[in-house]
């Protein structure tokens, strides 16, 4: 074994409700803070003296510091420890929201988010792991996974409510301070049910170049489109933004096919169809979810006028619906293979972003917004849980914390990514203009843009993933002899 157990359960799974609880908690924690500010960007914005690009810091700070260090996040936690790091990202995850939630500049509020963003990804891949060991196989596993995929997809889509409910009726603080009292919980569950896990044997020295060129290049990149909006793609800015952080990302490959130390990620992990095809499919999802989100908050505030607390109620039937669909996900676990269930789900969530670039300047909610978020909520439901399974099934244990730190990084890489690329795309559809109508066609496009990168999506599931074997079903073992002849 790799790990040791030396006080608590024996082994992983001797309190598996409780640790369920906690990572469900971990999970809608670090989900919520994804979107729960998205509503309330323009009260912040005044609060502290934002400038019309300077607000959008309140995000990337954030995602920047997420979707970089979580490669690093889930080798700290294989390394010394899931419980450990659980513990470490649940207090500076609770302590750095305390501290945005009383910041009095913008530096400060900026720096907090990235403070959030380290935390989490230290917090968001140990929990992974934990629910994977603790999980291993079977309906357990299929349930655990479906009640994961429902508190992170509920995380996400609640967030927006809360932060619409929350800004209107406490002020754009209540939705950082929202998260303090839920890290608390988090960890009094981490602590009374976790068990501690000590690595056996001590590995090589820590492989610090391959962590720095990672987050290092994977920063860069976010960095560089995220500033498209005030430099184009073919400026020199850009281009030798991006130019940096490709040289940076292959120096981390070279590094760590050359390196005799322990590296951060065994290149070897890519050479699993089903790890290489759910970080693919986990990417395009994000980058299609975060914009989608994005656009559909703007367009019931900026073009139909509502106000920031329905705009969060409007998007109720959106979290309802991935629940729903996460809930099913767990029924049809049993007896469909995850894969068939990333292609039924891309594509229905794909056909909802479609019917979402319909939307009209002269739109309603029920018109424009409710159909679509049913269906494209039920589609993303069905592909959450199995993308995690397919993509830590069958990893080494001491690799779990770093397959899982590598999904996550996946789908927050995509999501920075998309944003700013669709963001952009909007932006240029747009003309700059900022009336409803010409808003409208920004939007839309952008909604389309979700579209097609769930069906790029879907292709992925279907080429790279492979085609598992259909078990057989059980046997009577009052039946031999249908045993012996099947």
């Amino acid at each position: 074994m790799f790990y040791k157990l030396r006080r608590g359960p024996t082994r992983p799974g001797d309190a598996p409700g409780v640790v369920l609880a906690a990572v469900a908690v971990v999970q809608f924690m670090v989900s919520l803070d994804l979107s729960v500010v998205n509503v309330g960007l323009p009260q912040i914005a005044t609060g502290l003296g934002f400038g019309a690009t300077g607000i959008t810091w309140v995000i990337h700070a954030y995602a920047l510091t997420f979707g970089g260090l979580l490669l690093l996040g889930g080798k700290a936690a294989d390394r010394f420890g899931r419980r450990r790091i659980l513990v470490a990202g649940l207090v500076l995850f609770g302590l750095a929201s305390l501290a945005g939630g009383l910041a009095q500049d913008p530096g400060q509020l900026v720096a907090a988010r990235a403070a959030q963003g380290i935390g989490a990804a230290a917090l968001a891949p140990a929990a992974l792991a934990l629910l994977s060991a603790t999980f291993p196989a079977g309906r357990a596993r299929v349930r655990a996974f479906g009640v994961w995929s429902a508190t992170n997809a509920a995380g996400g889509a609640l967030g927006v409510l809360a932060g619409g409910v929350l800004t209107q009726f406490a002020g754009w603080r209540g939705v950082l301070f929202v998260n303090v009292p839920m890290a608390a919980l988090a960890l009094v569950l981490a602590r009374r049910s976790v068990p501690t896990d000590v690595p056996v044997t001590r590995g090589a020295r820590p492989d610090v170049l391959g962590a720095a060129l990672a987050t290092a290049g994977l920063t860069t990149l976010v960095f560089g489109v995220v500033r498209t909006d005030r430099y184009p793609w073919s400026s020199p800015v850009t281009i030798a933004t991006l130019a940096v952080a490709v040289t940076l990302l292959a120096a981390f490959v070279v590094v760590e096919r050359t390196t005799g130390r322990d590296p951060l990620i065994r290149l070897g992990l890519f050479g699993n169809r089903a790890v290489t095809g759910a970080n693919i499919y986990n990417l395009l999802v994000g980058a299609a979810m975060a914009a989608a989100f994005y656009f559909a908050s703007l367009y019931l505030q900026r073009v139909l006028g509502v106000g920031p607390a329905l705009t969060g109620v409007q998007f109720l039937p959106f979290a309802l619906g991935v629940v729903a669909g996460s809930v099913l996900a767990i029924r049809l676990g049993y007896h469909v293979a995850p894969r068939t269930l990333l292609v039924s789900g891309g594509l229905l969530t794909a056909v909802g972003f479609a019917w979402f670039g319909m939307i009209d300047p002269d739109g309603s909610f029920a018109a424009d917004v409710l159909g679509p978020s049913i269906v494209a909520s039920i589609g993303f439901g069905l592909c959450l849980g199995p993308v995690v399974s397919l993509a830590t099934a069958g990893v080494a244990p001491h690799e779990a914390g770093t397959a899982s730190g590598l999904l996550s990084s996946s789908r927050q890489i995509g999501a920075s990514l998309g944003l700013a690329a669709l963001g952009t795309a909007a932006h240029d559809r747009s003309h700059g203009l900022t009336t409803p109508a010409a808003l409208n066609d920004g939007y839309a496009l952008g909604l389309t843009l979700c579209a097609a990168l769930l069906g790029a999506a879907v292709v992925v599931a279907l080429v790279v993933l492979p085609r598992p074997a259909r078990p057989r079903p059980a046997q009577s073992p009052a039946r031999p002899a249908e045993r012996s002849t099947a």
